[in-house]
């Protein structure tokens, strides 16, 4: 059997796909996915073994240069690269851009229904639709589709991500924590003054600690976190297969709400990751050896704000530095609680070994 599957983005949703991708190709040997994708994400799915083709797409970039020449080159090609002979097409993002593309797989549509999708008249491109509950966790939601889609029954197991952990590993001379401090919203951002504090204490402990980043701010903030400690490494810049192979070679990573905690799920690497405006409960890293940190801070949280908007009381005033604890609700994640949770899923990892 084989399936065009539509999940163009974000790096999340990517990866949030992969444990089912794992439930289908166990339940259904010898089931085969292509893949469309967004061209910034094109490496995940071909790191799953049930991916034969990975199909790039450039939709962001194409609606900035709709009616360039090359755009329409690239369209062509992209429609000339899929196949003919699927047996299904499933949309896994429930959006309208995902749903146009399922019109090109010469094949039924399989969907969430309109109460189910994000942007309901999505449903509308589906000649099959599929309800699937909202208040559950993005993986069990895409777990729940592709079950009804292809005809089998759910496991009830945790998902498994389907990645080899050990192959994707870089080589290392000796072990290393990954703090993950970059992340897309103001709000989400774990105070610099904490990472530097989190940093100090575990090079304290004689571990070696690596600061990955992705553009200039995130650089900077990097090189100010590892300022005069010998031990902490601000990594050069690297693509998404280099970031996934220090992310596997890693003891264990700090993360902030971001697509790359998301991948340290993936990879099976024992993660603190630190929520303040967003709930965990729906999109938090997903799988085992997974400790999720989430701030209680009774006034805002959980906002799902990108721009934090809370005005500090005198009583914040009087007790925190807001110069450097900003945004207040992470005040309730200081460094000693999550060098406590990291030392915590250390030992435990040191236990299995």
């Amino acid at each position: 059997m084989r399936v065009l599957l539509i999940k163009t983005s974000s790096l999340g949703d990517v990866i949030h796909t992969l444990p089912a991708l794992t439930d289908a190709a166990r339940a259904l040997p010898g089931i085969r996915f292509d893949w469309v994708v967004e061209e910034g994400f094109a490496e995940i799915p071909a790191w799953h073994p049930a991916v034969e083709r990975v199909i790039p797409v450039a939709v962001r970039r194409w609606r900035r240069s709709l009616w360039q020449a090359t755009t329409r080159d690239e369209w062509r090609r992209f429609r000339q690269s899929l196949g003919d002979d699927y047996d299904l097409v499933i949309d896994a993002q429930g959006l309208l851009k995902s749903a146009w593309l399922t019109r090109f797989g010469g094949a039924p549509v399989a969907g969430l229904d309109r109460r189910s999708a994000r942007e309901p008249l999505a449903s509308l491109f589906y000649g099959r639709r599929h309800p699937v509950p909202w208040g559950q966790h993005a993986v069990e939601r895409v777990r729940q589709l592709f079950a009804q889609a292809l005809g089998y029954a759910l496991p009830a197991t945790v998902g498994d991500y389907g990645l080899d952990r050990k192959r994707l590993a870089a080589p290392a001379a000796a072990p290393y924590l990954l703090f993950l401090h970059g992340t897309t919203w103001d709000s989400k951002h774990w105070p610099e003054s904490y990472w530097r504090g989190l940093a100090e204490r575990m090079a304290g402990e004689g571990w070696a600690v690596r600061l990955p980043w992705g553009n200039a701010a995130e650089q900077a903030r990097a090189e100010r976190i590892a300022e005069g400690l010998a031990a902490v490494e601000v990594l050069p810049r690297t693509n998404l297969a280099g970031i996934a192979g220090i992310l596997a070679g890693a003891s264990a990573c700090v993360a902030v709400d971001t697509g790359l905690g998301h991948l340290a799920a993936a990879l099976d690497v024992p993660t603190v990751s630190l929520y303040g405006p967003t709930d965990p409960r729906l999109t938090g890293a997903y799988g085992r050896h997974q400790r999720h940190l989430t701030s209680d801070y009774p006034a805002c949280v959980p906002c799902l704000q990108k721009t934090c908007g809370y005005r500090p009381t005198e009583e914040d005033r009087r007790r925190l530095d807001l110069s450097r604890e900003q945004p207040v609700c992470f005040s309730r994640l200081a460094p000693p609680r999550v060098a406590g949770e990291l030392q915590a899923l250390l030992n435990e990892a040191a236990c299995r070994c």
